[in-house]
């Protein structure tokens, strides 16, 4: 169901060809899977998507944590449905965005702060005692929202910033392979919305996975800073001359 709704919305926005066009690009780089350069992008979509859909969930669990139980749960529900949304919203018009000059740059910038982040939570407790629907939460470094509003507000100004550095990531790791971008950008939505507390669990009991994760991210980043400061099309660097 997201994948037909993502190949009819993509074909609206032109941005991939139409349909057509993202099929024949999936099919493209999928048939080179085994080449070095399309497995290692990959390879990095799936640890980008697999990394931040977990830390998306811990995020909204632990600003959810210290409402009551019924608050709780529908901040949590909130928090995950807004971030589908989101991750849906940005895939479609990633290829404009992508095109914008000096966003590769701001984008890697963002996602070297969520690097940042995500290895605080691995290294240190979190100042919230986490919420039972969320494995991990604890963990987050975050305080929890005292108010109902203030978690939804809390969670939404999240949820954006987290969507958006995803769907920036899997392009910025992707950008010379485009069926594997679209693949990619299906899978973050399937994951955030039918996994994420899931992933959440497994990442809390194998902290290795996260440190991949992170190592990947961190990666990424790099590349995407490097890339939108030097890139001749949309790089920061083409406005100082």
């Amino acid at each position: 169901m997201i994948l037909e709704f993502l190949v009819h919305a993509g074909a609206a926005t032109e941005g991939f060809g139409g349909a057509a066009g993202m099929w024949a690009a999936i099919v493209k780089d999928f048939s080179n899977i085994t080449e070095p350069a399309a497995l290692a992008a990959f390879f990095q979509v799936l640890m980008i998507d697999l990394v931040l859909a977990g830390d998306n969930a811990i995020v909204v669990g632990a600003l959810a944590a210290g409402l009551p139980a019924d608050q709780r749960k529908k901040v949590i529900l909130i928090g995950v449905l807004a971030a589908l949304v989101l991750r849906i919203g940005f895939a479609l018009v990633v290829q404009q965005l992508m095109g914008i000059v000096g966003l590769i740059f701001i984008g890697g910038i963002l996602l070297a702060w969520v690097a940042w982040k995500m290895w605080r939570e691995l290294r240190h407790a979190g100042q919230s005692h986490g919420s039972p629907e969320i494995a991990g939460d604890e963990h987050s470094g975050l305080k929890p929202a005292k108010s109902f509003a203030g978690a939804a507000w809390a969670v939404a100004v999240a949820d954006v910033s987290m969507s958006l550095d995803n769907v920036l990531a899997v392009a910025g790791a992707a950008r010379e392979h485009p069926g594997i971008m679209i693949v990619g950008l299906i899978f973050a939505v399937a994951l955030m919305g039918l996994a994420a507390n899931i992933i959440a669990k497994y990442i809390e009991r194998y902290r290795w996975i996260a440190y991949i994760g992170l190592a990947v991210i961190v990666y990424v980043a790099v590349k995407m800073i490097y890339e939108g400061w030097v890139d001749p099309g949309v790089g920061i660097g083409t406005l100082f001359g």
